[in-house]
């Protein structure tokens, strides 16, 4: 639940980049077939000199319908996305990246396996990618792939087995959830670790199986992830890690359940839980801790339009909801965006989530919540 959700308004900054990889389009983790890990235009190499002179970057062209499932940035510029597009010869995975903050793009190989997804997914298949530097990555689903030379080659390595949900690199370690697929759906989940240069996998501890989306967000060396009612909380890399309870659900009510958290700078942290709702529309609550979830403060109630969601912090007093369907919704300190793309200044908010609005153009996007290349609001991005 650091990057894929990526930064301010994470959901909708990944979106928008991985519109700005297709030009090349961008949606979610729709599976689609892709460029397989074999395709000649996807090979890297180094910088090589064109017949101009001008030297261009290593890579090739990013295949025409590439869409996106997964983002990974390292840095406010860089950043690796997974997809998929057409080609002859399946599987069709591929990876495009940017150094320019999605003005251009280059695409490379990806391991040799299709797309898929966690709850549907029994053979080999990928559905997320993260990096620790440009050159050392992971590409992670029905197993795990590293490379160390930004994307060049991508073999396997040991890991925990099943599924795995979500992977992050923080505090000197490599964080991953994962689950095993069984006929009433995921079951064993589980959190683990190990050092980004490889070794083994050390079980960190089990965690309830109704733990949200099994993400882990990351930001300013902290790492939480959801488990059950409660949110574990490391600063450490998992070397350590503490529990707390959260207000959700409410005493004597199944609901509202925690859908997701995320940290904010080194001491805060952002929680969603959502309740009760129907055809596209769920009840939503947002709190906030300025304690690494030792105390929590309601922040407010965004609209119920969207499905669950997933929250994401970049600042003090940004956060966004991405939802699977209708509608997301972000919040910022001193102005709030609404519909069709007009703002009006607020007073600062006396804490993040005081008021919320949804982004601009909202109406625009399609049933899988992706904005249109460039309509992204900068006070959510």
């Amino acid at each position: 639940m650091k990057k894929s959700f990526a930064t301010a308004c994470g959901g909708l900054l990944i979106v928008a980049l991985a519109a700005g990889c297709a030009t090349t389009q961008a949606p979610s983790a729709a599976r689609s077939p892709a460029r397989s890990a074999a395709s000649p235009p996807s090979v890297s190499r180094p910088a090589t000199a064109a017949t101009d002179g001008i030297m261009q970057p290593p890579g090739g062209p990013v295949r025409a319908g590439f869409r996106a499932a997964s983002v990974t940035f390292v840095s406010t510029r860089e950043a690796f996305v997974l997809g998929a597009a057409p080609c002859r010869h399946a599987p069709c995975t591929s990876i495009a990246r940017t150094l320019d903050r999605g003005v251009s793009w280059r695409g490379f190989p990806a391991p040799g396996v299709p797309l898929g997804e966690p709850n549907a997914s029994i053979g080999p298949a990928v559905w997320g990618i993260r990096f620790a530097t440009p050159e050392h990555g992971f590409v992670f689903g029905n197993g795990l792939w590293v490379t160390t030379d930004s994307g060049e080659h991508w073999p396997a390595m040991a890991y925990p087995g099943g599924a795995m949900l979500s992977l992050e690199i923080t505090g000197h370690q490599v964080l991953a959830v994962t689950a095993r697929l069984g006929p009433d759906g995921l079951t064993g989940w589980t959190l683990s670790r190990r050092a980004p240069g490889g070794g083994p996998w050390t079980r960190i501890t089990a965690l309830a199986g109704n733990s949200g989306a099994g993400g882990i967000a990351a930001q300013a060396g902290v790492a939480a992830v959801v488990d059950g009612s409660s949110v574990l909380v490391t600063s450490n890399g998992g070397l350590t890690v503490t529990k707390h309870a959260t207000p959700c659900p409410a005493a004597g009510s199944p609901f509202p359940v925690v859908t997701s958290v995320a940290p904010q700078a080194s001491h805060g942290l952002a929680l969603l839980c959502t309740g009760q709702g129907y055809t596209g529309h769920t009840d939503k609550t947002v709190y906030v801790s300025g304690d690494l979830g030792a105390t929590w403060t309601l922040a407010g109630h965004p609209a119920s339009a969207g499905d669950g969601g997933m929250i994401a912090a970049s600042a003090p007093g940004h956060l966004t909801i991405a939802t699977t369907s209708a509608a997301s919704w972000c919040t910022t300190p001193q102005t709030t965006a609404r519909p069709g793309g007009r703002r009006s200044p607020t007073s600062t908010a006396a804490r993040a989530g005081t008021t919320w609005g949804s982004p601009p153009l909202v109406t625009a996007w399609s049933s899988t919540g992706t904005p249109p290349s460039g309509t992204c609001p900068d006070s959510c991005c």
